[in-house]
């Protein structure tokens, strides 16, 4: 049997310009410690951009627990702190003025004394009413607010002492108050936390009524009138009662 030719292939045509049409060479695969050290590499990555979003974590919620502990203290210290004095309103001073009482006195020059008596003790007062001194170790409880006969003035005063504003009035005689005054002034009273309404026994001549709290003053004749007495006294309650003028003021949720 005849026998048959092989074919030859073609030789390759070189591409124009001179190159080859041979495929390029695969890049040698990694090596097994070079992929080590990719995955090394990325697990770093990953875990620094973890840390970062912790630490995000932590500076926010250490804002929001500061900012959070600030309010908190805030609102503390504002409940607990005495309400500060304020000036008598426009309305008492001209009221005050219209009826002829004085001005706003501080009796006692200097730092009062706060010195606790023997307990039922009496003290001589270098001025009346006292508004400022050595007292009785307890105060009048909160109620009642008003008294138709005087209690010990030692007493008293420890209230002034604890930011109650006492209104004292001239019961009989000369110059006495009149009654709607004083039927306007026990409303007044009944209507107010810390504050005291007596009859005073040893009045200055000419005072019908005086308005007090702790080393403050105002005085007033026997011709004011109702409006007038209960507009200054409620003014003289707004500046000092509940009100750190006294060293021992309440705090404001007790008022």
């Amino acid at each position: 049997m005849p026998t048959k030719k092989k074919r030859r292939r073609p030789a390759s045509r070189p591409a124009p310009g001179g190159s080859s049409t041979a495929r390029p060479a695969k890049p040698a695969a990694p090596s097994t410690r070079e992929r080590r050290e990719r995955k090394e590499e990325a697990r770093r990555a990953r875990e620094r951009a973890r840390k970062q979003v912790r630490r995000r974590a932590l500076v926010r919620r250490t804002a929001t627990l500061t900012v959070g502990a600030a309010a908190v203290f805030l609102i503390v210290a504002f409940v607990y702190r005495a309400a500060s004095p304020k000036p008598l309103s426009q309305a008492a001073r001209t009221a005050a003025a219209a009826a002829g009482c004085s001005a706003v006195e501080t009796p006692i020059a200097g730092e009062p004394s706060r010195q606790h008596l023997t307990p039922g003790a009496s003290y001589d007062y270098p001025s009346e009413p006292a508004t400022a001194g050595p007292h009785d170790p307890s105060p009048l409880p909160d109620e009642p607010h008003v008294y138709t006969e005087m209690p010990p003035e030692t007493n008293l005063v420890h209230n002034l002492e604890h930011a109650f504003v006492n209104l004292y009035y001239r019961q009989t005689g000369d110059g006495a108050l009149p009654q709607d005054v004083v039927d306007a002034l026990t409303t007044f009273a009944n209507a107010h936390t810390r504050t005291i309404l007596s009859p005073h026994t040893s009045l200055p001549d000419g005072v019908a009524l005086a308005y007090t709290a702790w080393d403050k003053l105002i005085t007033c004749p026997a011709g004011i009138t109702a409006t007038q007495a209960r507009t200054i006294a409620q003014g003289w309650w707004d500046s000092y009662a509940c009100s750190s003028n006294a060293p021992e003021a309440p705090p404001r949720y007790a008022c």
